[in-house]
């Protein structure tokens, strides 16, 4: 089974992708690990992405989509893969159709994770973890026992990710409206488009996630 998560950052497509992976013995194709596995290993397209990206440039769809088919044609025949942060583009939905077909795979299910704008501003900019041992924490929703010390080491230095802003956090919506978003429709017309509440706790997004693929 091939499946794409869709929604904007913070949409819980992270999570929600390793909980798969347990559940369902499945592989998560995230663009980003791929890209930093690809450069790392000094593979001939990571090396081609490491020059583009030390020129401060973008790395194009050709490369992104070369990315896919190096990991897919690794993959056992009988492994599931979930796509993470891809496709983005119309572009990139086109060239994951021929690479699928190309490996004699298809495209099963795609799932987005609705969110309320506001509200993920909120989830997102309450974030913060223990600066010694990493645990997540969150200002409203999953405060420390006592404040100020880390529940799990004693720690008391705590740290924000410096994008995790109303101003980046709306300007990532945006991008995710008018260029994601809009690859949709094309799946809603193959009959294979499904939407979840992605503001449900994660217990009840993995339930209805696995709904959907039974």
């Amino acid at each position: 089974m091939n499946i794409i998560l869709l929604g904007p950052p913070g949409a819980g497509k992270g999570t929600q992708s390793a909980g798969l992976v347990e559940r369902h013995d499945m592989i998560q194709l995230s663009t980003g690990d791929m890209l930093r596995a690809a450069v790392k290993a000094e593979t001939p397209v990571g090396l081609k992405a490491k020059a583009i990206m030390d020129r401060g440039d973008l790395v194009s769809d050709d490369i992104v989509s070369q990315l896919i088919d190096d990991n897919i044609a690794a993959m056992d025949a009988k492994t599931g893969a979930i796509f993470d942060g891809y496709p983005r583009t119309a572009a990139q939905a086109e060239q994951l159709d021929g690479i699928l077909e190309k490996h004699g795979r298809k495209l099963d299910h795609v799932i987005e994770l609705e969110v309320d704008e506001d509200a993920l501003v909120e989830r997102i900019c309450g974030r913060f973890s223990c600066a010694n041992c990493g645990a997540l924490y969150h200002d409203t929703a999953n405060p420390p026992s006592v404040e100020g010390v880390c529940d799990t080491c004693g720690g008391t230095e705590f740290k924000r990710r410096p994008d995790d802003n109303e101003e980046t956090v709306r300007k990532r919506m945006g991008v995710y409206r008018s260029e994601t978003a809009p690859i949709l429709p094309g799946y809603e017309a193959r009959g294979i488009v499904s939407r979840i509440d992605g503001m449900s706790g994660i217990d009840e997004v993995a339930g209805a996630i696995d709904a959907i693929l039974t």
